[in-house]
C-alpha cells in the first residue's frame, strides 16, 4: 500500500532545534490536537488550527534557545505537561500556559538532550548525564565521549528506570544508576533514540535508534543483554536520523514509523505485525523532500478532523504538515479568464481579501524601513550599518561507502555563495542534489592554498551539500566563507580540520587474525599530552582525555579497509597496522610533536613481512574492479561506433562485448560515481611500497616509474615480485 499525502504550510517560526515539536493528545483517536513548538529566540507556543487560521493559546516571552521539549505527566495519566529545556534550566507548562516547574539543574553544561517519565527528569549536556528524582539529585554519570541523546526504557510496563545513553563513538551505553552495565556497539553514531510504538512495545524495552549514516534499528535492551530485531540500512546517501514517531497513517491498527532526516527527506515506513524471529524490516510506504533539514516529526490530527497527518518542523522554522486529506480546487468548464474558472466559496474569498490586505500593508512597512536606511547612509548623515548575526548549521562527516567528506550547510535565509579555501590538496565532486554552480580559482604558487571554489546558489537555497575528497599524509583546514543573500554584504567563515589519516574511521572491533605491523614509544609524556597527538593524527577521536589510566581505540580505513589499534596510556603507547604506510605517517608525526615540547622518546618498529601480502591481497579485488571497468569504458566507445555504422558487423561480437554493451548504462554509471577511485589506489599503492622499503633501509624511489607502468598493465604476480625485490 503506497501513501498519498499532501503538504500544507501552516506558518512560519523561528529557528528549531532537533526534537523541539511535539502534538499534545487530542480528545478521542481522531480528535484535533495541539501544537507546542519551542525555538532558538526562547518562545515556547502552544497553538491549534481552526480553518487554516493559527489560533494561539499560550505564547512566553524571547529568552534562552530552546534545546529540548518533551511532554510528560504521573504515571498512567494522560502525558500532557510540556516540559522544556534552555541552557541548564527545566520549565514545565500546563496546556493552559500556566507555568508549574522552573527548575535549574546542577548541570554544568548546557542541556542537549532531555527525557522525563513520572516524578524522574533525565538531562545531558555534551559528557554529563544527571538524573533527578523530584528535583532532587538521584545519579550521575561522566561520558568519555560526546551525548547526542538519551532516553529510558517504559518504566510503567518494564518497572525500572533504565536509561540508555547515545553516544558519538557508535555506542548506546546502557546505565544502572550512576554506572554503565551494558555497551551496545554500533556500525555509526546514533543521534537519536525513540521508544517502539511511543510506549516501548508490550514488554517496554524495544528501542527505536537512528544513526548518522542513516541507518535505522530496532534492539530489545535490557541491563544484561541486548537483541537486535531489524536494521534498516542506508541507501542512496540518506541524511541522519533527527527525529523518529510511530503513528498509524496507513489505517491497519499498526503505528508506522515516521522519520525525519538531516537532509530534508521525511519517509513513511510501515512496521512489520510481529517482530519475532523473522527479523523483517519494515517497508518504505512514502517519501518526501522539503530541501530543508527536518528536526522534528510527528503522527496526528491537526489541520483537519479524521484527517492523519505527517507534522514536521525545519531547521529553518517551517511548520508543515503531509495530509491525507484531498486538497480539491473546482475549476468549471466555460470560458473566461482564470479568476472566473475557480469557483471560490465566501470563506475563501474572505480569506483572500484579508491575506491581500495583510499583503498590502506589510510592502508599506518595508518600504519605509528601506527608505529609512536609505537615508541613514546619506553622506551628510550619521550613518550606521550592522551586520546582522545568521546562525549557520553545518556539519562535516565521513562517508564510509564511498571514502569521502559530506560537508552540510544550513541558513536561516538564502544563500547568496560560499567560498571553500584549503590549504591542503582536496578534490571537489558533485552532489545530485545541488543546483548551485561551482566554479574553480588558480591558485597561487607562492602562498599555501591548494583550493579555491566558489558556489553560487539558485534563488531561495538555504541548504548546501558538498562532497570532498582528501588524501591521507597531510593534514590542514578547510575554510568556508558563507555568504548569505542579504544586505548589507557580509559572510561567515567555518573552519573544518584535515587530519593526517582523515579516511580512518572508529571501530569496536579488532581483527587479531592480520599481520601487523608494530610501532611502540616510550618517553616522559603524559596520557593527555599522546591522546592530543593521536587526536591531531586521527578523527573520531573524543575531545577530553579518557579518565582511566589507559586509553585504546580501534579504527579502520574506508578506503583501503586497513585496521589501526592504538593503545597508550602515561610514558608508554603502542600503534598496530597491517599497513606499513600508516605506521610511517604516525611514526613522523609523533616524533615531530615529541620534538616540539623537547620530550625524548624511545621508538621502536616491529615490522611483519606478511603485512605487505596481506595488504596487496587486500587491494587486489579493488583494483582489479576498477581495471576491468576502465577496460570496459574504453571500449564502450568503440564499440558503440561499430554497432552504429554497422549494423552486421554488430551481430558479430563476441558475448562479452554484447555484454558490455547491455550493461553500458550501468557500467557508465559506475564509473562515473567513483571518479578517479583507480588513481588512488594506485597511488595507495606506490606509498606502501616507498614506505615498505624506507623501513629496511633501501630507496627504491627510482623504480617507482617502473611501479607505475606496471599497476597500469596491472597483474598481482608482477606487484607482489615489485615488493619481494625481485624486479631490478
Amino acid at each position: 500500500m503506497t501513501l498519498e499525502l499532501t503538504r500544507v504550510d501552516y506558518t512560519l517560526l523561528g529557528l528549531t532545534s532537533p526534537q523541539c515539536m511535539k502534538l499534545l493528545p487530542g480528545a478521542g483517536s481522531k480528535g484535533m490536537q495541539k501544537v507546542v513548538v519551542g525555538d532558538h529566540e526562547g518562545i515556547v507556543q502552544l497553538f491549534s488550527l481552526k480553518k487554516g487560521e493559527i489560533q494561539v493559546a499560550f505564547k512566553t516571552l524571547p529568552g534562552e534557545k530552546i534545546t529540548r521539549i518533551q511532554l510528560g505527566g504521573a504515571l498512567g495519566t494522560i502525558q500532557d505537561k510540556i516540559f522544556c529545556s534552555s541552557k541548564n534550566e527545566v520549565r514545565g507548562y500546563t496546556k493552559k500556559g500556566k507555568l508549574f516547574l522552573g527548575f535549574e539543574t546542577s548541570l554544568t553544561e548546557l542541556i542537549k538532550s532531555m527525557h522525563v517519565s513520572g516524578s524522574d527528569l533525565l538531562v545531558a549536556g555534551d559528557h554529563v548525564y544527571n538524573h533527578y528524582k523530584d528535583c532532587k539529585d538521584a545519579n550521575a554519570f561522566l561520558c568519555g565521549d560526546k551525548i547526542n541523546d538519551l532516553i529510558s526504557l517504559n518504566v510503567e510496563k518494564y518497572h525500572q528506570l533504565v536509561p540508555i545513553l547515545a553516544c558519538q563513538d557508535r555506542s548506546l551505553q546502557v546505565l544502572d544508576q550512576s554506572s554503565v552495565c551494558q555497551t551496545v556497539t554500533l556500525d555509526s553514531s546514533p543521534l537519536t533514540l525513540h521508544l517502539y510504538h511511543n510506549n516501548g512495545g508490550d514488554l517496554g524495552d524495544h528501542i527505536l535508534y537512528g544513526t548518522e549514516d542513516g541507518t535505522i534499528g530496532l534492539l530489545q535492551i535490557s541491563k544484561s543483554s541486548c537483541t537486535t530485531k531489524w536494521i534498516i540500512q542506508s541507501e542512496k546517501h540518506k541524511g541522519g536520523v533527527l527525529s523518529m514517531h510511530c503513528y498509524d497513517m496507513t489505517g491497519d491498527g499498526i503505528p508506522d514509523l515516521l522519520i525525519g532526516r538531516q537532509d530534508g527527506l521525511l519517509e513513511v515506513y510501515s512496521m512489520p505485525t510481529d517482530i519475532g524471529e523473522d527479523n523483517q524490516p519494515p517497508l518504505e510506504r512514502f517519501s518526501y523532500s522539503c530541501n530543508e533539514s527536518v528536526t522534528s516529526v510527528q503522527g496526528g490530527v491537526v489541520g483537519n478532523t479524521g484527517f492523519d497527518e505527517v507534522l514536521a518542523t525545519t531547521y529553518t522554522g517551517w511548520f508543515f504538515g503531509l495530509t491525507t486529506g484531498v486538497i480539491e480546487k473546482q475549476v468549471s468548464g466555460d470560458g473566461g479568464d482564470l479568476n472566473s474558472k475557480i469557483r471560490l466559496s465566501n470563506d475563501d474569498k474572505m480569506k483572500i481579501i484579508k491575506l491581500r490586505a495583510e499583503v498590502e500593508e506589510l510592502e508599506q512597512k518595508v518600504m519605509k524601513e528601506c527608505e529609512k536606511y536609505q537615508s541613514s547612509t546619506q553622506e551628510d548623515s550619521p550613518g550606521f550599518s550592522t551586520i546582522p548575526f545568521l546562525s549557520i548549521s553545518d556539519k562535516m562527516w565521513l562517508c564510509k561507502e564511498d571514502a569521502v567528506y559530506m560537508l552540510s550547510l544550513e541558513v536561516q535565509t538564502a544563500i547568496d555563495n560560499v567560498l571553500l579555501k584549503s590549504n591542503v590538496p582536496l578534490t571537489l565532486l558533485d552532489v545530485e542534489k545541488n543546483s548551485a554552480v561551482v566554479s574553480h580559482s588558480t591558485c597561487d604558487p607562492l602562498t599555501d592554498c591548494k583550493l579555491l571554489a566558489t558556489y553560487r546558489c539558485q534563488m531561495n537555497t538555504t541548504r548546501l551539500e558538498v562532497r570532498v575528497r582528501t588524501n591521507e599524509g597531510q593534514h590542514g583546514t578547510l575554510i568556508a566563507y558563507i555568504t548569505p543573500l542579504i544586505q548589507p554584504k557580509c559572510c561567515q567563515l567555518r573552519h573544518y580540520p584535515i587530519k593526517l589519516l582523515s579516511l580512518h574511521t572508529r571501530c569496536h572491533e579488532f581483527d587479531p587474525s592480520r599481520s601487523y605491523n608494530v610501532l611502540t614509544l616510550k618517553g616522559a609524556f603524559s596520557l593527555a599530552e599522546m591522546h592530543a597527538w593521536v587526536s591531531f593524527c586521527l578523527p573520531e577521536v573524543p575531545e577530553k582525555t579518557p579518565v582511566s589510566q589507559h586509553a585504546e581505540f580501534t579504527f579502520i580505513s574506508t578506503f583501503l579497509g586497513t585496521m589501526l589499534n592504538c593503545s597508550y596510556g602515561k610514558g608508554e603507547a603502542e600503534f598496530k597496522s597491517d599497513n606499513i604506510s600508516t605506521i610511517s605517517i604516525l611514526k613522523d608525526v609523533l616524533t615531530k610533536e615529541a620534538t616540539k615540547k623537547k620530550i625524548k622518546l624511545d621508538i621502536s618498529c616491529n615490522i611483519n613481512d606478511d603485512s605487505m601480502i596481506s595488504v596487496i591481497n587486500l587491494l587486489h579485488p579493488k583494483i582489479e574492479f576498477y581495471v576491468n571497468l576502465l577496460k570496459q569504458v574504453t571500449l564502450l566507445e568503440a564499440l558503440n561506433d561499430v554497432e552504429t555504422h554497422d549494423n552486421n558487423m554488430s551481430g558479430c561480437l563476441s558475448a562479452e562485448y554484447k555484454q558490455i554493451l547491455h550493461n553500458q548504462h550501468e557500467i557508465l554509471a559506475q564509473y562515473n560515481k567513483y571518479p578517479g577511485y583507480l588513481d588512488r589506489l594506485k597511488c595507495a599503492v606506490v606509498d606502501l611500497y616507498v614506505d615498505w622499503f624506507k623501513f629496511k633501509g633501501i630507496n627504491v624511489k627510482p623504480k617507482i616509474p617502473l611501479l607505475t607502468d606496471a599497476l597500469n598493465n596491472y597483474s598481482l604476480d608482477l606487484i607482489l615480485s615489485f615488493f619481494n625485490n625481485k624486479v631490478m
